[in-house]
């Protein structure tokens, strides 16, 4: 049976709350122990090193994708099962995409939403149908989750929209939803 690969978008930074890292480590480590393979942008730094960390001590096998441009500024965590360098940020999201049967947002800034919304708009016309969780770790994304009830009444979005992905409140939620 082939093994489960759950893409993970988050920061390059580890943000102000301790609970972005905890919550990082944490979906690493579930991965890994349910025996599924994490695939993410391959920074060896922020909450991206933390979660693919994590993975690593748990055992898990990880497969990270990063663009040429970026492998000094984020010092490419090159130890990982696979390690794979792009042309372009593009083709970066494309592979990770592509090799993930499950997406999952933990907090990040506007690479992280960058990553979301494609994905979701992708799944919005009807070009995937893999699940799509939302870690709103201490409410983190509530704000996105208003601004998008905000595109729809303003008409710019239908309600469905939010059809299209789940939210969790913590890695241990997410995991049955990313199965």
């Amino acid at each position: 049976m082939r093994q489960r690969s759950i893409c993970v978008f988050c920061g390059a930074s580890d943000g102000i709350n301790p609970a972005y890292g905890a919550a990082g480590e944490a979906l690493g480590t579930l991965i890994a122990e349910n025996n599924m393979r994490l695939v993410y942008g391959a920074g060896d730094v922020g909450l991206m090193g933390r979660t693919a960390r994590a993975a690593q001590s748990a055992g898990g096998v990880t497969f990270g994708v990063i663009p040429q441009h970026l492998v000094d500024w984020e010092v490419g965590k090159t130890d990982l099962t696979t390690y794979i360098v792009t042309e372009t940020m593009h083709e970066r999201k494309k592979v990770m995409f592509m090799n993930a049967d499950a997406v999952a947002l933990l907090p990040g800034g506007a690479g992280s939403l960058d990553e979301f919304f494609e994905v979701l708009t992708w799944a919005q016309l009807g070009l995937h149908a893999k699940p799509l969780v939302l870690i709103n770790t201490n409410g983190y994304w509530t704000p996105l989750l208003t601004l998008l009830d905000h595109i729809i009444a303003e008409g710019f979005a239908k309600a469905n929209i939010k059809d299209f992905f789940k939210i969790a409140a913590t890695p241990q939620d997410a995991l049955p939803l990313l199965k």
